[in-house]
């Protein structure tokens, strides 16, 4: 499972021209799901983005967390992120999880960050979206729940 997760100060997502979720300052999260992805990646991964020290302290250091912020988090399920471009032009979709498997784990990542206390918004499964956001600094990330990447 990998979350590409993008610090913001706001973020939102469009379906069909309605705007369905949006945060404030916070991270913005696209993830992510393979074939191989269980319930363990959810928590590793769900665990990983909400305390994942990206946020400046008094120092202006990198220290706190979008929970230590009391930010919010607009998690984007984007299958791409779990695509194979080791070769070739055209990116290989056979490591993504099919929709049947990949929803219900979209679905635990963000319970397990509203259990985690953190706000959560989302966009739509499946979904064409627009998301627009404003990445401060900029800073990005890649997570990862296992080894692989």
């Amino acid at each position: 499972m990998k979350a590409l997760i993008q610090r913001v100060s706001e973020a939102s997502v469009t379906v069909a021209g309605e705007r369905i979720g949006a945060i404030e300052k916070g991270l913005l999260v696209l993830l992510g799901i393979d074939k191989d992805d269980t319930h363990d990646d959810v928590a590793k991964l769900a665990s990983k983005v909400a305390g994942y020290r990206v946020f400046a302290d008094a120092d202006d250091k990198m220290n706190l967390s979008v929970q230590d912020i009391n930010g919010g988090v607009l998690v984007v399920s984007q299958f791409t992120l779990a695509a194979d471009t080791q070769s070739g032009r055209r990116p290989s979709f056979s490591s993504a999880a099919p929709p049947n498997q990949a929803e219900p784990l979209y679905l635990a990542f963000v319970d397990a960050l509203n259990r985690a206390g953190v706000a959560t918004a989302t966009g739509e499964f499946g979904a064409d979206m627009k998301v627009a956001l404003v990445n401060d600094g900029p800073v990005t990330f890649m997570l990862h729940s296992n080894n692989k990447g």
